[in-house]
């Protein structure tokens, strides 16, 4: 099982899940063993290719309803009880029918909220993006704090806010936190003992996909990952996969 000791570059765990399984199995009764399933939410309907951020008005696609209810059904045996998402719609729509499944309100965190970012709001695509236009090329200049956006040390600290506060509601138990992209891969990033600056196109998070924290105590002993609905994800928005003419990726979505 992968921890923050071990952590590989990028690569996906493949035996996490029947790890865990085997884990959560040998410690039955152990209420100090806490699983924080972290998720990122679905397709989004966005036929612009605008980086939305944390913009209203943009909702689940009917790709993205499904990649939410495949993973509400892949955590229905989940001893599951506090859901909790980011205020954004795209995020509640995705959490909607996991805590349904599990006969649970649902709760909303903002600390889990998309990173704040310049070009919310701009198309970002192959050469016809906001990148085109000179008076955008100051806000890259320091890929390291990002220039363009919310501090990466700033997401680390509401994250991890957010992941204590969901491990001490489901102690003992799991809780599913759904968020976005760049937040979960900063997080991630941060408990694994990588750098925070990155490459976006390297981000391990496709949408609808899980980064499992599990605690021992109030200290987290691994890091997992998983993709339940990745046969439903187009090939264009898979982690490592080249732009594409006329499909905007939307990093950090």
């Amino acid at each position: 099982m992968t921890t923050p000791e071990n952590a590989p570059e990028n690569a996906p765990d493949k035996a996490f899940e029947d790890e865990l399984e085997d884990a959560l199995a040998n410690t039955s009764g152990n209420k100090d063993l806490t699983v924080v399933h972290l998720m990122r939410h679905g397709e989004v309907d966005n036929p612009d290719g605008v980086l939305y951020g944390r913009l209203d008005g943009y909702h689940l696609s009917e790709l993205g309803r499904q990649m939410a209810d495949r993973v509400a059904e892949h955590l229905a045996s989940r001893d599951v009880t506090h859901v909790v998402a980011s205020p954004l719609e795209r995020a509640q729509e995705t959490a909607t029918p996991i805590a349904k499944a599990h006969g649970l309100d649902l709760a909303t965190d903002a600390r889990l909220l998309e990173a704040e970012n310049v070009f919310q709001g701009k198309t970002f695509g192959v050469g016809d993006g906001a990148l085109r236009r000179p008076e955008n090329w100051k806000h890259l200049v320091n890929p390291f704090k990002p220039s363009w956006g919310e501090p990466y040390v700033d997401q680390v600290v509401r994250m991890m806010g957010a992941l204590d506060a969901a491990k001490d509601a489901a102690r003992g138990r799991e809780a599913v936190l759904v968020s976005h992209q760049l937040p979960i891969w900063i997080v991630r990033s941060y408990v694994e003992r990588r750098r925070l600056w990155h490459d976006p196109r390297k981000r391990q998070c496709t949408l609808a996909s899980l980064t499992t924290f599990t605690y021992q105590g109030d200290r987290i002993v691994s890091v997992g990952y998983s993709e339940p609905a990745i046969d439903l994800v187009p090939a264009h928005l898979r982690a490592g996969a080249k732009p594409v003419q006329g499909k905007g990726k939307a990093f950090g979505a």
